[in-house]
């Protein structure tokens, strides 16, 4: 069977877990492949939210197993917490997750010298970090300096642990003036974690081909979208890891002849949270509209999101990066207010007409806008495409025609029942 790639087009925050719990439906294996605790991801169901943070959000399926894979760096407190919370739910979480052996480690010096690092530095060069560590747990990483879940099956991790505790004390003391981290609590915390989850940890690269070669069917999540992913998205103003198709092959040991389906999620407009250039972006009583009615504040942090028109020329990178074959369209509904609605087609820079999303320069480009009649008229929770405005309709099918891709899913409400599905087109 082959896999789906679920993958946020925009700059995070688009929608991924509703329309991951609309296709769990249809899933026997749900894979978390990157980023870290800085991710929130809500879903709504029966008029009650669920907000999940590490847990793949199609834990909420009786017939679904969860992964955890080793492109994810894990707080394992944090996950433990959310864990437990999830059980007294009523969601059998322990039973149905499992966690891959080579998942990065996150630890509290991690935190700290994120949020140190972000704190000194000048207002034109903050990130918008979200200080919970994920970006110096990945340097750690790539720096081959890390330690990993599968370390924790053997009590030998204790020696290197003790070693990387003292070194990012030097550091949290020399360079910030922070006291240390205690060894001990540490690894007291180790020991709980790996106490709950021994029986959950395996080689998840290895299970996931074999499930797909049984024939099951799995579905890749991951956080944040394509505007922050590392190498294709508005650096240095991005995650830490690959949110785009390449990372989810990376961060689950998938082949990329399994994966088949790539759905890109976009809301019918742009939001941002953080620093950085933001083309589309709306200032003022406009943007304080747009931002209360679609209720754009962070799952995770709470802080609110910029936000502004919908960005047809970001939306074609997304579309080339990540070999989208389909898209999901979120929070149509909350345009349902205004007389036009403008999107941007394109950019110029320094008068002349870019052929593409640029690498560098984003926050120095003119948008070219083409605006769209507004259709005034209530469409929340509506189900079958042809039951929506003409302008509405009309508007759905200019965005397709812009992105090139063929929309064939509508979110018109943040509950699951709040959707139009490709049959009803």
């Amino acid at each position: 069977m082959p896999a789906s790639l679920v993958v946020g087009t925009q700059w995070g925050d688009e929608g991924k877990a509703k329309v991951i719990d609309f296709l769990s439906k249809d899933t026997d294996i749900i894979v978390r492949y990157q980023g870290g605790a800085n991710a929130g991801h809500t879903v709504v169901v029966h008029g009650k939210k669920y907000v999940f943070h590490l847990v793949p959000s199609g834990v909420i399926y009786d017939q679904t197993i969860c992964v955890i894979g080793n492109g994810v760096v894990l707080d394992p407190m944090f996950f433990i917490e959310e864990c437990d919370r999830l059980q007294k739910e009523g969601f059998p979480v322990y039973d149905k997750l499992l966690l891959s052996d080579a998942c990065h480690l996150l630890f509290p010096y991690h935190s700290q010298i994120d949020s140190a690092r972000e704190t000194t530095l000048s207002q034109e060069h903050k990130i918008g970090t979200t200080k919970k560590g994920i970006g110096v747990c990945y340097a750690d990483k790539m720096m081959r300096t890390g330690l990993r879940v599968g370390d924790l099956l053997d009590d030998s991790y204790q020696a290197r642990l003790k070693h990387l505790v003292e070194e990012k004390n030097r550091e949290l003391d020399k360079l910030y003036g922070m006291p240390p981290v205690s060894f001990n609590d540490v690894n007291e915390n180790l020991k709980f974690f790996i106490s709950k989850m021994r029986k959950n940890i395996l080689n998840t690269a290895y299970y996931l081909d074999s499930e797909l070669k049984k024939g099951k069917r799995v579905l890749l999540e991951g956080a944040q979208g394509t505007g922050l992913d590392v190498d294709f998205g508005t650096y240095p103003y991005v995650t830490s890891s690959n949110p785009t198709t390449g990372g989810a092959l990376i961060g689950t040991g998938i082949p990329f002849h399994h994966l088949k389906h790539v759905i890109g999620i976009t809301k019918a407009y742009t939001t941002r949270v953080g620093e950085g250039p933001f083309p589309t972006e709306l200032s003022g009583e406009e943007g304080e509209f747009l931002r209360s009615k679609g209720g754009e504040y962070g799952a995770t942090t709470g802080r609110p999101r910029r936000c502004g028109w919908f960005d047809a020329e970001m939306l074609r990178h997304s579309v080339r990066i990540n070999g989208i074959t389909s898209i999901a369209l979120t929070k149509i509904d909350i345009l349902s207010d205004y007389d036009k609605i403008p999107v941007a087609v394109g950019y110029k820079l320094n008068g002349k007409t870019l052929d593409c999303f640029p690498s560098q320069g984003l926050e120095k480009v003119e948008v070219i806008y083409e605006e769209f009649p507004g259709w005034k008229t209530d469409i929340s929770g509506i189900c079958d495409f042809q039951k929506l405005p003409e302008k509405c309709k009309n508007y759905i099918s200019a965005l397709e025609k812009l992105i090139g891709v063929k929309i064939n899913l509508v979110s018109t409400g943040p509950d699951r029942k709040d959707t139009i599905h490709g049959d009803s087109f």
